[in-house]
């Protein structure tokens, strides 16, 4: 019998604790609300704990959709040769809208499901802060499946594992240091569109909830630099204590998952886990959840124990083909030609000139901003990969420079450009670094991280050095990861775009000529078809993008780059 210990005290204390505090600020989410309430934000420093809490809340309440989301989405589509086609050409698309885009329709959307309630835009914003995060993540793990190693696959069909137990046994933790790390720069870009996903503007109509994000919009509105230093500060408290509360010992739990023979002799190190390990509660935990293992497992086997491809004629599967593709292009075509009726009878089809005329200059942006991030935080993300030292120092660093709406630096910003001279259309490719870039670091480290510690040390033991070093073990290494996070890099990229073209502190508006600009006004003025326009022709950009470079790459890594 296991005898609970001041450990397990400690622990059931803390997240008691945490229950408590959850439900108490999760209160101020249903209270009443209507539309015709202006927006007013409380400005007093001593209301920012409160908005705090706020802000983590939907963070995290986004975080846990985005995972769920990331697990049902990226298995169907690697799992599945049909839904694969719809799927990730959907993915890209999905990647490609904005969060404004998405705003627009969301918080419409949810104001008519919750009447009276702020619960709708409460929800709103959670969904908004959900297409920032998501995308990055089942890109991810949609290619650590479709990457998984012959080996494991084949011993998994050996033993006859369902297929939960392949799941939960080899897919899941094959995937897990991608995951985390995914995860981690997902929560960052959840954090970069804080602003815009709490201070709402659609439509004329400007709502606002209480946070940290709202909170810096209207201290950056009223020009107050002292507030938004308190806001910037309360940031950087937030994001450091979520990364040594969570994320740290999420990434030093994930080390076990790394497919090696020998062991690291330095491995990432938590206080925060190394005290959860002397707690008893995961096992008792663990014994207490066996039966919800066995029932689906059971379920497992009346579906099906073996997932291998059925010996299927092939008449019949080339029809199945054609029937899909047929019933998938007809839908899509039925979509769009809707979506030309509707702009036909509001603007006429020229309404598409003008935003592909502005991508074109948003697209320069995008493409030098990828490649710069690349040449510099590919070796950055190795160096710091391969040592868990140095990990332990940067990560947390990292976090806080990712973590950065652009919107907290519009006021230095605006007075840069003023000051030097600089044109917003150079600028603003600075500004949609801050929201894409960390992307390639990020995959980087956990490509990196991921390499096993044997294929190191043979390298050592052959005196592999220098350039052939990268050429022979790293860059092939993390090529994988690094594909992932360059798609997601120039998504990313293009969604900062919409807060980067245009920056505006106090009185002051510098707006550069691109897409994002474009949309931005757009969902400020409530014009509906200008915004489908460029919301349309950014995912036309985006998609092509994709499909020209970054799936090609994507092919190449899994045919000659999977460990």
């Amino acid at each position: 019998m296991t005898h609970l210990t001041w450990v397990d005290v400690v622990v059931a204390a803390a997240v008691l604790v945490l229950l408590y505090l959850t439900l108490r600020v999760g209160q101020g989410t249903t209270v009443s609300f209507s539309t015709s309430q202006s927006a007013k934000v409380d400005t007093d420093p001593s209301q920012l704990p409160y908005d705090a809490a706020r802000s983590l809340l939907r963070m995290f309440a986004a975080l846990a959709a985005s995972i769920v989301f990331t697990f049902l989405y990226a298995y169907a589509a690697a799992k599945s040769r049909r839904l694969e086609r719809v799927l990730i050409p959907a993915l890209d698309i999905l990647q490609s809208v904005p969060v404004l885009g998405f705003l627009t329709v969301a918080v419409t959307g949810f104001i008519a499901l919750f009447p009276g309630s702020l619960l709708g835009l409460e929800c709103a914003s959670i969904f908004a802060i959900f297409t920032s995060q998501a995308w990055n993540m089942t890109f991810g793990f949609y290619h650590s499946l479709t990457s998984l190693p012959r080996e494991l696959d084949e011993l998994s069909r050996s033993f006859r594992f369902t297929r939960w137990m392949r799941f939960w046994k080899v897919e899941l933790p094959a995937g897990a240091i991608g995951l985390v790390w995914n995860g981690m720069m997902s929560f960052g870009g959840g954090w970069f569109f804080l602003v815009a996903s709490e201070a709402i503007s659609v439509n004329q109509k400007d709502y606002a909830l209480p946070g940290v994000g709202s909170y810096a919009g209207a201290a950056i509105a009223d020009g107050d630099l002292g507030k938004v230093g308190w806001a910037i500060l309360t940031m950087a408290v937030m994001v450091i204590g979520v990364n040594f509360l969570f994320w740290r010992p999420l990434t030093a739990w994930a080390e076990k998952f790394k497919n090696e023979q020998s062991e690291a002799s330095e491995v990432q190190r938590s206080y925060v886990l190394a005290f959860l390990r002397r707690s008893n509660w995961s096992r008792l935990l663990g014994r207490a959840l066996r039966p919800v293992a066995r029932a689906l497992g059971r379920a497992g086997r009346i579906f099906g124990i073996d997932d291998r491809p059925l010996d299927v004629d092939p008449r019949r599967r080339r029809t199945g083909d054609i029937a899909f593709a047929v019933v998938a292009g007809g839908l899509i075509l039925w979509g769009l030609l809707d979506l030309g009726g509707y702009l036909r009878e509001r603007t006429g089809l020229g309404v598409f000139g003008e935003p592909l005329l502005l991508g074109l200059a948003t697209l320069a942006r995008v493409v030098v901003l990828v490649i710069v991030a690349t040449v510099i935080w590919v070796p950055i993300g190795v160096k710091i990969g391969f040592s868990p030292k140095l990990t332990r120092i940067a990560q947390p660093l990292v976090q806080i420079l990712a973590s950065f709406p652009a919107n907290f630096l519009f006021p230095l910003a605006v007075w840069f450009f003023l000051r030097t001279g600089l044109s917003i259309d150079i600028g603003g490719i600075l500004l949609m670094a801050l929201g894409a870039q960390w992307y390639i670091l990020f995959n980087t480290i956990a490509g990196a991280m991921a390499i096993p510690t044997d294929l190191r040390e043979a390298m050592d033991d052959l005196g592999v050095r220098g350039w052939q070093r990268w050429k022979r073990l790293i860059l092939p290494g993390v090529f994988p990861a690094y594909v992932t996070g360059g798609i997601t890099a120039s998504g990313g990229a293009w969604n900062a775009s919409i807060v980067s073209e245009v920056v505006t502190f106090g009185g002051t508006t510098l707006t550069a000529t691109g897409l994002g600009a474009y949309i931005a006004q757009a969902t400020a003025d409530g014009d509906f078809p200008h915004l489908l326009a460029g919301v349309a022709v950014m995912s036309v950009y985006v998609v092509g993008l994709n499909r020209l470079v970054w799936r090609r790459l994507y092919r190449l890594a899994d045919t000659r780059y999977a460990l």
